[in-house]
């Protein structure tokens, strides 16, 4: 008897350790890179758990007259990640100040997210604002939204510090119209957290992400278009707007739907720096939250395409920033 328990004994063990590798898992007959099983955890975790990057959810723009309109809503909050000077400077009415990397902590202690209808994240230019709201969403606080074009698009005072003077057109007449092949599917970043469990990889990883100021995500047009080589570019605008013309090099991402692990994320490369761009920078910035999250060495195109071709995305209607999206707003200073 004694026997017969020990044989089970020996043998359910290893079973065990090899079931609970697989226990987050979508689906346990797909192979796992041999080099990231707690990236594949967590990229299954995430993906159990909202998908946000690759739904419809990723659109989580409110524009600046559904704030105005819902100033006085209860259920409406709005949480100013801008610095204290500035957001003294002016600030919508009903918003709360808030620093980035107290965000996950104000959201777990300070408030009762489940209260509101919609938390809308407010920065500068609506772009550090959609990463930080990407990292509360995977963190399951689908009900945060950033405002599109941030304080730019309240008043022009704020534009002037930000969109207004970001906006150019360095690159027009030196873009690409063909298309660049995707790589081959390859291995995922490797996370090293200690961690089996799906959430609490992401705990880990969220803390990080919390901690690292947006500005470190991020390469303006001056400093990219100096030696874009050195990147790997993935652009995530729609397929019309690649097209029509293209950073050279850039390889073309559908957005809210590619990045998923039966799509082409493992397409992405782990030995090189990654730049996301899309029309503003917005959208890019969920990516980024999303593969900074994973582990890649990635960053934003800060202003996207309107950072080097602006006048022809104002000509074609391709959120192009424009003095007609300056509102003249009342702030509370």
């Amino acid at each position: 008897m004694k026997t017969t328990f020990l044989y089970l004994f020996v043998f359910l063990i290893p079973a065990t350790f090899m079931m609970s590798g697989f226990a987050n898992r979508t689906n346990p007959n797909d192979p796992v890179p041999s080099n990231a099983s707690e990236t594949k955890i967590l990229i299954d975790y995430l993906e159990a758990n909202g998908n946000f990057i690759n739904t419809s959810a990723a659109e989580n723009l409110v524009t600046a007259d559904d704030v105005k309109k819902n100033m006085k809503n209860e259920k409406f909050l709005m949480i100013d990640i801008r610095t204290k000077t500035w957001f003294d400077y002016g600030h919508i009415k009903g918003a709360v100040q808030v620093d980035p990397v107290n965000l996950l902590t104000h959201f777990q202690g300070q408030i009762t997210p489940a209260n509101f209808e919609k938390i809308v994240i407010i920065c500068y230019s609506g772009q550090s604002a959609a990463y930080y709201a990407s990292l509360l969403r995977f963190a399951g606080y689908n009900n945060v939204y950033s405002m599109k074009w941030g304080m730019s698009t309240w008043r022009e005072d704020f534009a002037a510090n930000a969109w207004s003077k970001n906006i150019g057109d360095s690159q027009a007449g030196k873009l690409e119209t063909t298309s660049n092949p995707m790589p081959a599917k390859g291995d995922y970043p490797s996370l090293s957290t200690g961690k089996t469990d799906g959430k609490d990889i992401l705990n880990d990883r969220l803390a990080i992400a919390f901690a690292k100021p947006y500005k470190e995500m991020t390469v303006e047009a001056k400093d990219f278009f100096v030696n874009p080589d050195q990147y790997f570019i993935a652009n995530y605008a729609d397929a019309a707007v690649y097209n029509n013309g293209h950073i050279k090099g850039a390889v073309h991402y559908d957005p809210y739907k590619s990045l998923s692990a039966a799509g082409d994320l493992s397409t992405l490369p782990t030995d090189k720096k990654i730049v996301v761009y899309d029309n503003t920078g917005q959208v890019a910035a969920h990516v980024v939250a999303y593969l900074h999250v994973l582990g890649y060495n990635v960053a934003n195109l800060a202003y996207g395409n309107n950072s080097f071709m602006n006048k022809e995305m104002v000509k074609k209607g391709w959120d192009g920033f424009s003095t007609k999206e300056i509102g003249m707003n009342p702030v509370v200073e």
